[in-house]
């Protein structure tokens, strides 16, 4: 698994400043930049226009996957923006199709937990959002472990994200929790990590560039 980690790393390093030039060559080279343009979108507060993206983005190549460490299909931004913008039903049935196509994918399966949350139906969401935090919460920790020396120091340094997933897990586990403030929880946690990639990102090329003025 980390050698396939490197590999994916190494490819983003080196050929992901391509995807701006080659965006017309290709369903997949359209599809990330659909999906780098509805993320901008989504970091705004923007999901109307999110949603468009990342719907193009899934018309053009469905098997798309963005990123590197954090990956993610196409399907599961259609229905994180669908989710924003209030479209539980089509948000469910396209998030449970991005789990069934990415087992994976614990950002779409939290996102899962949230609609139907706010479909009343709680049983089923609570075990959503439980599994969707601890498999991102597992993600950070092996990313932070495995990587340590690497890219891994720059993933959620302050361990804020997986701090927050605790705090979650501990009040789901209380049983007695607002289920308002565990939803707003979980749509804070899921900005965040969708924010993750791109700060350490830049972190790592903040660091590179220090090293080699030295």
């Amino acid at each position: 698994m980390k050698t396939e980690m490197m590999r994916r790393r190494i490819y983003s390093l080196v050929f992901g400043f391509l995807l701006a030039f080659l965006s017309g060559c290709g369903p997949g080279f359209q599809s990330g930049g659909d999906v780098a343009q509805g993320r901008e979108a989504l970091f705004r507060g923007d999901y109307q226009s999110a949603q468009t993206y990342f719907q193009s983005a899934a018309q053009a190549d469905p098997n798309y996957i963005y990123g590197t460490e954090l990956r993610e299909g196409t399907l599961s931004f259609v229905g994180r923006a669908q989710y924003l913008n209030g479209q539980y039903t089509p948000a469910r049935d396209t998030l449970q199709k991005a789990i069934a196509q990415h087992r994976s994918d614990n950002v779409a399966r939290l996102y899962l937990g949230l609609t139907l949350a706010r479909q009343s139906d709680r049983q089923s969401g609570l075990r959503e959002i439980e599994g969707g935090m601890k498999g991102i919460r597992d993600f950070l920790n092996y990313i932070t472990t495995t990587f340590a020396n690497e890219f891994g120091q720059f993933w959620d340094p302050g361990r804020d994200i997986r701090k927050a997933i605790d705090n979650n897990l501990a009040m789901i586990a209380g049983g007695n929790f607002d289920w308002p403030t565990l939803i707003s929880n979980g749509e804070a946690l899921g900005q965040n990590i969708e924010q993750e990639p791109d700060k350490a990102r830049r972190d790592e090329e903040q660091q590179m560039k220090m090293n080699m003025g030295r």
